[in-house]
């Protein structure tokens, strides 16, 4: 295949391939850097023992609802310039729908509120609820399909590299499980950021190299 034909199917329906995986790399920061922006600005929020999840409850949760939301459709992006840019190649199927996946569920994640807990915002339980709300649940289904589709792809995705791209992702994958299913609820908001740090991370640099590696 030429390059321009290449570059005609990269630009197929108005938006680059590179765009699209350009998106699909921010989604990770955008979340992180606009999340813990406001873990530490909010007035009385405590990142140690509050998730950032909770950001979505009080006067200013807008904000975090639409990071979520924000996120999520850069995730959806992503995975159609996966989907693109891997057709026909390993990975080439789940890889793309896997990042949807955590799209779609940083979506609900972000539409569906938690429940006031951990003392957020000022007046809630100390602790968790007694009782949870259906939206409680929605909220938890969407953030676990978000950790665990992408903890997943990275084991998709290891098959396309070579031994140490390899070795890196499935090491990936073993350390946000391990982070995410420490048996220490104390420390579960550090834990999660720290995972989704660990993702997002991965996410991150998988999308910059296949821009790079379709240009080789």
């Amino acid at each position: 295949m030429t390059s321009t034909t290449l570059t005609q199917a990269g630009t197929t329906r108005g938006v680059s391939t590179a765009t699209l995986l350009t998106a699909g790399a921010a989604a990770g920061p955008l979340f992180l850097a606009l999340g813990l922006a406001q873990a530490f600005t909010r007035d009385g929020f405590d990142p140690s023992r509050q998730p950032l999840s909770l950001l979505a409850l009080g006067e200013f949760g807008w904000i975090q609802i639409a990071n979520f939301v924000a996120s999520g459709l850069l995730a959806l992006a992503g995975a159609v310039g996966f989907r693109r840019a891997l057709r026909g190649a390993p990975a080439g199927t789940w890889g793309p729908a896997l990042v949807a996946v955590l799209g779609v569920g940083l979506i609900v994640a972000g539409v569906l509120r938690a429940d006031p807990s951990m003392g957020w915002p000022a007046g809630a339980p100390e602790g968790n609820p007694e009782t949870m709300s259906w939206h409680s649940y929605g909220h938890g289904v969407g953030a676990m399909l978000s950790f665990g589709s992408l903890t997943v792809a990275c084991l998709v995705f290891a098959r396309r590299f070579g031994r140490v791209g390899a070795l890196s992702s499935v090491l990936v994958a073993l350390a946000t499980v391990v982070v995410m299913a420490w048996p220490d609820q104390g420390s579960i908001s550090v834990r999660m950021a720290l995972g989704a740090a660990l993702v997002f991370g991965w996410l991150t640099a998988v999308s910059l190299h296949t821009i790079t590696e379709r240009k080789h």
